[in-house]
């Protein structure tokens, strides 16, 4: 029984046994699974009167009770910044991030993020985690452009979320690299963690690194640069720049993983060319999951950045 924020749910047979986050969060609309937790923590949700652990093992004539308190304005401001949105319902939304956005606000970037425009754009945004705000389930790196998913509500997040960790999601990004590669394909097994002395950055030779795999396929070949068709079956941080620099074919671009001189005995031309790209030339292209309440596939392709694209036509024209 659910009357507005507070609700009542009598544990039956067919419940006995689940945890108590899982039943509510099954029974209440908009309640997560992880909001859920929090609740029954902090004891606003109740089993038989008693706080109990989020995952106690309910029994047949458990009584749950609990409410759901008004979700809390985030302390980032809305910002009219224009988005360039590939789909929206009133569930989640779809954009395709321009390189220099950052995504999540953060120490030096509380303001011009992605969050503070969606907070502007999304009216509509219901409470996750307790709080006004939209549901960022994946991030691209700030110079990093392209496909990115955003959920609107708690349930659509909790959904997205678990699609990304079991690997549901399909991403596909484009690479333009330093060199030209050997083969036209090949898979990346490198385990990725913190840099044992650059803590800032990533590295295959971490002591706690976990498992990544990145696999990449030639789409396009040039004089000394390539642009490489990359899927990640994992996610780490950072994950493609680290691979390619791993096998010696960093993204150009890239200051942070490019860590020598590139292109000096190559033609000046060549070597200018090279040498004036903007950002790190990766983008997120091609981005596929379930759709958290119609269950339909959603594919989403997002067109390349002008920087990139100008500086592929120039790679043709040498």
């Amino acid at each position: 029984m659910i009357h507005g924020n507070v609700f009542t749910i009598h544990v039956t047979e067919h419940d006995a046994g689940k945890r108590a986050d899982t039943i509510v969060a099954s029974y209440v609309s908009g309640c997560s699974r992880t909001l859920a937790a929090a609740l029954i923590l902090r004891g606003e949700i109740r089993v038989q009167g008693a706080v109990k652990k989020p995952g106690y093992k309910l029994k047949a004539g458990d009584e749950i009770r609990g409410h759901i308190p008004p979700p809390e304005p985030v302390p980032f401001e809305p910002e009219p910044i224009g988005l360039d949105i590939l789909y929206e319902d009133g569930h989640l939304i779809v954009i395709n991030k321009p390189p220099g956005l950052v995504v999540h606000p953060a120490p030096g970037h509380y303001t011009g993020t992605l969050v503070n425009a969606l907070l502007y754009h999304c009216p509509d945004l219901e409470g996750i985690g307790g709080k006004l705000r939209p549901g960022i389930v994946h991030r691209l790196d700030k110079d990093t452009s392209g496909a990115l998913v955003v959920a609107k509500n708690a349930d659509a997040q909790e959904c997205l979320a678990s699609q990304f960790k079991s690997r549901e999601v399909k991403k596909t990004y484009l690479a333009l690299v330093h060199g030209e590669p050997r083969t036209d394909s090949g898979v990346i097994l490198l385990p990725i963690g913190r840099h044992p002395v650059h803590r800032k950055k990533m590295s295959t030779f971490s002591k706690k690194g976990r498992a990544a795999e990145t696999s990449w396929k030639i789409r396009e070949r040039f004089q000394e640069a390539a642009l490489l068709k990359i899927r990640l079956k994992t996610g780490r941080t950072h994950q493609i720049r680290v691979h390619c620099a791993a096998i010696h074919h960093p993204v150009i671009g890239d200051d942070v993983y490019c860590t020598r001189k590139r292109g000096k005995n190559l033609p000046k031309n060549l070597s200018l060319l090279i040498q004036s790209a903007p950002r790190q030339m990766l983008h997120a292209w091609h981005l596929e999951f379930t759709h958290p309440v119609t269950e339909k596939k959603m594919c989403f392709e997002s067109p390349l950045p002008n920087d990139m694209d100008s500086l592929l036509n120039a790679l043709r024209n040498v």
